[in-house]
């Protein structure tokens, strides 16, 4: 090995040494056990906030798309988890299915009628049902303009201390399933199919 060669190895070690302990350095403890986590009002992160749906085509596949807004506050009481409330919302119009012509169509009032219905939204209502860090919120989601009840499953991942900025943040991962057509939008049904699945995956900020 040229002399050339060896300096650039023994930079790129120390390089590689740094990086990695600048991670170590932002990579706080996690606290799993949800009877610690710090209590309050949290808001959703939507830099680190992703919402998927998805819907069987023809019987054989999935077709998935995903929104890009969100908006979401969490009331955290982590002496009673059961008693903590959840509300979020969804633009329409941040519809994103990889085609923008497409997209178009999917927002036209055939389908999601983004025009005339910008969001869709859930709020819980009453205690939740808590099976260690998953927590089932009963409540309401209203959809072109449509209220019906509905249940949000929400795991709990954990909480930690953004060492970069301070912000106390909540792991949270959540799903939800409704029948499009309890929402009058029941278009091509069964080619399309009736049951949609909603996946978030998400961060909180505690405020």
């Amino acid at each position: 090995m040229s002399g050339n060669n060896a300096r650039a190895c023994v930079i790129l070690f120390f390089v590689s040494q740094l990086l990695s302990g600048c991670g170590a350095l932002l990579s706080g403890s996690v606290e799993t056990d949800l009877t610690a986590l710090e209590p309050g009002n949290y808001t959703l992160d939507p830099h680190h906030t992703t919402v998927l749906f998805k819907v069987s085509h023809l019987g054989v596949s999935q077709f998935v798309g995903r929104f890009n807004r969100a908006r979401a506050e969490l009331d955290y009481r982590p002496d009673d988890s059961a008693a903590s409330a959840i509300h979020a919302s969804v633009n329409i119009d941040s519809l994103d299915v990889n085609r923008p012509d497409f997209a178009e169509t999917l927002k036209s009032c055939d389908w999601l009628c983004a025009e005339r219905y910008p969001e869709a939204r859930f709020e819980s209502k009453g205690r939740a049902n808590q099976s260690g860090n998953r927590l089932i919120f009963t409540g309401e989601l209203l959809f072109r303009g449509v209220r019906q009840p509905a249940e949000l499953g929400v795991t709990i991942n954990g909480a930690t201390t953004n060492r970069l900025n301070g912000d106390y943040i909540l792991g949270f991962e959540a799903r939800l399933h409704f029948k499009r057509s309890a929402f009058a939008m029941d278009k091509y049904i069964p080619a399309v199919g009736d049951n949609v699945a909603v996946e978030i995956y998400a961060e909180f900020i505690r405020r």
